[in-house]
């Protein structure tokens, strides 16, 4: 007899988990939405008189940080080009900006040739470059804003370089990333080739956008997917678990809840002590997401414009994010045809530029949601329950995949691509 099992979400993680799953069990995969893909979000826009296919949730990956993505493109047969990865930061309209797109770009705001606190600024990225490395070796956490005080960084590099970054990378504020796990920090930084001037990963961007890999990935199992379908409770009945949508309920062997930690826990209306204190432990934040193409959200001079800009309008305001990814640089779009995608903006956006607006959620890393991480083994699978999903690790595309391919190992299915 085919057991059932149903997949509760469309992200990265539900989608590649139904993937793997889908050979050898019967799945049936709920989504609450109009059409699927989670964060993968592909959009074709009528700009003048072309047509553009452009992101605005996963946009890039590279080959080292992202094995298992990688792995299932090349399984997939997905197309890929390659993106370019750089940071800045602008504030009150062009007082002060700087970019990472190349040398001169750094000093794309000439006064600043002359200005000993951008060179104080350097210095501390220097230093932390050098040092942050050694923090992981040492015993116990602290915040992220607990470690700069003990390195003693400055205000300059605090504000105008790693917390911006930070917040752009985790998609949250400023002030969040001061309560930042510092070693989850560090280590990340680490990983992914940001704790140096040189040697940077190449990144790669889906061809045609992140939708051509998605329309792969579902096609074994499209007729399984449920549209517009929220799940409104899970529990367990006896040996079997119970899926109620629309106010019908099925009963399942295996449910693998591929949702948000909270709305997981929403939906487990019989939910354990243990599932509820670790499920509980992660936060989410909601950001405002436009396509457009108001070149004003952009640093002053073009000479600092780069691929991710953080852009406030006041230092002193730690409390919001607002950040730009410039598409064409990370996607190769022409430049004839300026695109954008930012979150919260710090200033409003022409109404007449702008082609979208979504609301994206994000998870939030504190100490406790760290911890609880380390816990999830201790809830997988019991009552034949199991969760997938980015908050998992660090939030992104790879982690949503892992914790799938982690899942699916557990049911007796290997990865193909492995």
């Amino acid at each position: 007899m085919v057991l059932k099992v149903a997949i509760i979400g469309t992200g990265i993680s539900g989608m590649a988990a139904a993937y793997m799953l889908s050979p050898r069990y019967q799945v049936a995969v709920y989504e609450k939405n109009d059409k699927p893909g989670g964060h993968t979000r592909t959009l074709t826009i009528q700009y003048g008189d072309k047509q553009i296919s452009v992101d605005t949730g996963f946009i890039v990956y590279n080959e080292v940080n992202y094995p298992e993505l990688k792995g299932l493109f090349k399984h997939l047969g997905v197309t890929v080009q390659k993106s370019e990865m750089s940071f800045g930061f602008t504030t009150d309209h062009g007082k002060f900006e700087w970019g990472a797109r190349t040398l001169s770009s750094v000093f794309g705001q000439r006064s600043n040739l002359v200005n000993p606190r951008f060179y104080r600024m350097l210095l501390d990225v220097y230093r932390f470059y050098k040092h942050a490395p050694e923090y992981l070796d040492t015993a116990g956490e602290m915040s992220l804003g607990e470690l700069l005080d003990s390195y003693k960084m400055g205000a300059e590099f605090r504000q105008r370089f790693i917390l911006p970054m930070g917040a752009a990378i985790w998609s949250c504020p400023i002030e969040t990333m001061l309560d930042f796990p510092a070693k989850t920090f560090v280590r990340f930084f680490k990983n992914h080739g940001l704790l140096s001037f040189t040697g940077q990963h190449q990144w790669y961007t889906v061809t045609g956008g992140s939708q051509e890999y998605l329309k792969k990935l579902i096609k074994p199992f499209e007729s399984s997917i449920r549209l517009n379908s929220a799940v409104e409770e899970v529990r367990q009945e006896g040996a079997q678990v119970a899926v109620i949508s629309q106010g019908k309920k099925e009963l399942y062997d295996h449910v693998v809840l591929a949702a948000h930690a909270d709305e997981s826990l929403k939906m487990l209306i019989d939910a354990t002590a243990q599932e509820k204190e670790i499920l509980g432990a992660f936060g989410y934040m909601k950001n405002i997401a436009y396509l457009h193409r108001d070149v004003n959200v952009m640093p002053k001079r073009k000479s600092c414009w780069s691929s991710w800009v953080y852009n406030t309008i006041r230092e002193d305001t730690i409390d919001k994010l607002s950040l730009s990814y410039w598409m064409n640089s990370l996607q190769n779009i022409d430049n004839d045809y300026p695109l954008f995608v930012t979150l919260n903006p710090s200033q409003p956006i022409d109404s007449q530029s702008v082609f979208n607006q979504h609301e994206f959620m994000h998870p939030v890393f504190t100490t406790e949601a760290i911890a609880a991480q380390a816990k999830i083994p201790l809830i997988q699978g019991k009552r034949n329950i199991w969760f997938c999903g980015a908050y998992q690790r660090y939030g992104f595309h790879e982690d949503g995949l892992m914790s799938a391919v982690a899942v699916a190992k557990e049911l007796g299915v290997s990865a193909p691509w492995h």
